[in-house]
């Protein structure tokens, strides 16, 4: 019998039914979010504005930064494949797949978009009547799946299409503004422009994350359901091609400036900072180029997850198999956090870390990580044993 002593206390088979490398590719994408948002805990004094600033942002800070942004596409793709898997399994029982994944999707989209207003805002602010209401991520996913509640009736080819043409082709948009005030800024600012809402009892809310290319990235995420359910190896064929011709694609649009981000680059002093010249890509709302370059890189990390060492996968999926748990208890955790540092150093925004003292990101996340990815096991048995069936949406 193998010995399992190197493994991690809290690394365990992920549930029966799930696609461990999924549920690693998510862990993986999340543990990189957990670094980032210590960024934003922990790291006041060099915040890093979108899009990054070459000339002030070191480049530990930006490919530090840069990680991150793997995290919402291959949140949302995933999101999108998970609803055909529960379809797919609606239908093994006999129910129509369709139907099922479309109501799955309906119900916790609504769901998503009420937690982001309620315990996720809180978890940011730790109050009850902020200024402002940050209408991120999860409240994005939310709303992805509910527009593509609707969007799985089409069929496949079409559904393709659809998605292909909002990610690729949303920055024909671009030069559509609507002022404060004017007739459908609200709706705009929610699909494409990133901005603010005034809200009827005072205050704001702030759209961080447009919701027009996110409808297409679940779009995509769904259509390739079906590759999940044929042979290893054809999917493998799928993934790698697909990721491979993403890649492709985007350094023919990004070398010469062709198309695909409102910013271009340009040849800098060094090497390394053309590089991130040519990486500096537009995430609100997320450009094509960056979908490209997001995109097949979480293509190809999937592909290699199906392969990779099991202790890895088994210890990526802990994290990975219960993601909105750990979202939300890593945003309290590192308030609580940032709150027990400035008791004990006072307010002194970094003051005490160089610019190499991007280390001390790495650092910090990894110690959040240990008991998130506890509590991350426990959850998942909790979830697993469950006989509430909204205990799914968590």
């Amino acid at each position: 019998m193998m010995s399992t002593r190197a493994t991690p206390a809290f690394a365990s088979v992920p549930a029966a039914g799930r696609i461990p490398s999924i549920d690693a590719l998510r862990g993986f994408v999340i543990l990189l979010m957990l670094v980032d948002h210590t960024r934003e805990f922990f790291y006041i004094h060099a915040q890093v504005s979108d899009p990054m600033d070459l000339d002030t942002t070191s480049p530990a800070l930006f490919f530090t930064r840069l990680t991150a942004h793997l995290c919402a596409p291959v949140f949302v793709a995933l999101t999108g494949l998970g609803a055909w898997l529960y379809g797919n399994k609606a239908a093994r029982s006999g129910g129509d797949a369709t139907r099922a994944a479309s109501r799955f999707l309906l119900t916790r989209g609504a769901f998503l978009v009420m937690l982001e207003l309620t315990l996720v805002n809180f978890a940011w602010t730790f109050s009850l009547t902020p200024e402002i209401v940050y209408l991120q991520v999860i409240w994005v996913i939310g709303l992805s799946m509910i527009a593509l509640s609707a969007l799985v009736f089409l069929p496949r080819p079409v559904l393709i299409a659809v998605g292909l043409g909002i990610v690729l082709g949303h920055n024909l948009l671009d030069p559509i503004t609507i002022a404060a005030g004017q007739p459908g800024n609200t709706l705009w600012a929610i699909l494409h422009d990133r901005g603010f809402i005034d809200l009827p009892w005072g205050g704001q809310a702030r759209t961080s994350y447009p919701l027009l290319p996110w409808i297409g990235v679940a779009a995509l995420g769904y259509a390739i359901g079906p590759w999940f359910v044929g042979t290893q190896a054809a999917r493998h064929r799928r993934l790698l091609l697909t990721g491979l011709g993403a890649l492709g694609l985007f350094a023919v649009l990004r070398s010469g400036n062709l198309y695909g981000d409102p910013h271009v680059w340009s040849v800098q002093p060094t090497g390394i900072q053309t590089l991130m010249s040519v990486l500096n890509l537009t995430k609100y709302p997320p450009s094509a180029d960056f979908l490209l370059l997001t995109l097949g890189t979480g293509a190809l990390l999937l592909t290699a997850l199906e392969t990779a060492p099991a202790r890895l996968v088994r210890l990526l999926a802990v994290f990975g198999g219960a993601p909105l748990f750990f979202y939300l208890i890593h945003l309290y955790g590192l308030h609580l956090l940032n709150l027990a540092a400035l008791t004990v150093f006072g307010p002194n925004q970094g003051d005490g870390f160089s610019v190499p003292g991007v280390g001390w990101l790495w650092l910090v996340a990894a110690v959040v990580a240990l008991p998130c990815g506890f509590a991350c096991r426990w959850f998942a048995g909790v979830k697993r044993t469950s006989p509430h069936g909204w205990m799914r949406y968590l």
